[in-house]
């Protein structure tokens, strides 16, 4: 057993979600907030047996996207100007599981 923790863009979570259920996995979706830019994000916990681990990324690089954002110094106040960044697609980290029950 794996799970799959994946760190996404809430614009991306809901799509992302829709598309895992369709497929057949159930996810948790936490809320949370990044630390560069103090953006909304989701933090979404797969848990799946070793031989769908590939298929769960598939799914998910599919559905999330890296877009660019222009920051100001209102976003991050410690620039002296405005900025372009590269945000969104997702980090993701896969861990071996030892015991999962569904209680």
């Amino acid at each position: 057993m794996r799970l799959v923790a994946a760190m996404v863009q809430d614009a991306d979570a809901d799509d992302l979600l829709n598309a895992l259920v369709e497929h057949g996995f159930r996810a948790t979706r936490i809320e949370t907030t990044g630390g560069f830019l103090r953006g909304s994000n989701s933090l979404i916990l797969i848990g799946v047996p070793i031989p769908q681990v590939e298929d769960v990324l598939d799914v998910i690089r599919h559905h999330c996207h890296s877009r660019t954002q222009i920051v100001t110094p209102a976003d991050a106040p410690f620039l002296n100007g405005e900025m372009e960044v590269e945000i969104g697609g997702a980090i993701v980290f896969v861990w071996e599981i030892t015991r999962f029950e569904r209680l």
